[in-house]
């Protein structure tokens, strides 16, 4: 099919395409050892920066492992009874703010902690006193761990 005309075209575009190649390969070999041999101190040091950077996050995730305990047990959640919450007329804000009494907050704390003002919290202190029948909050907080109200 082909004659022997085309057939040393075809040579020919293969042979000047290979040399084109090799011509641009050499260029690009080049190109790339002057931008190493220029700055290879540069390279070196960038190079050992990310081996650092790749110890310094493996040691790391390591240590928060071997750092992070398990809990030895699991304690259940606090729930508090219900039906004494309802023979009181304890409203969920009192009992939050007493649970928040129990851990020893101030009133600014636990306004500041729940997102309201002190007065309100004020005024749930005293409704819950009158509730659980304490003139103090040791008193209120005493009264409701032994009616299961607090943990």
């Amino acid at each position: 099919m082909f004659s022997a005309v085309s057939k040393s075209w075809w040579a020919n575009i293969l042979l000047y395409g290979l040399s084109l190649g090799l011509l641009l390969a050499a260029l690009q070999f080049s190109q790339y050892r002057l931008l190493t041999q220029g700055n290879a101190e540069k390279w070196y040091i960038g190079l050992v920066a990310a081996l650092f950077a790749a110890i310094g996050i493996w040691a790391g995730k390591k240590l928060i492992q071997k750092n992070d305990p398990q809990p030895a047990f699991i304690v259940p959640e606090f729930r508090p009874k219900e039906e004494v919450l309802e023979r009181l007329g304890i409203t969920p804000r009192e009992l939050e703010v007493l649970e928040q009494m129990a851990l020893g907050l101030s009133n600014q704390e636990i306004a500041d902690k729940l997102f309201v003002s002190l007065n309100t919290v004020k005024t749930h202190s005293s409704n819950v006193f009158s509730k659980l029948g304490a003139i103090r909050r040791t008193q209120a907080i005493q009264r409701a761990k032994e009616m299961g109200l607090i943990a």
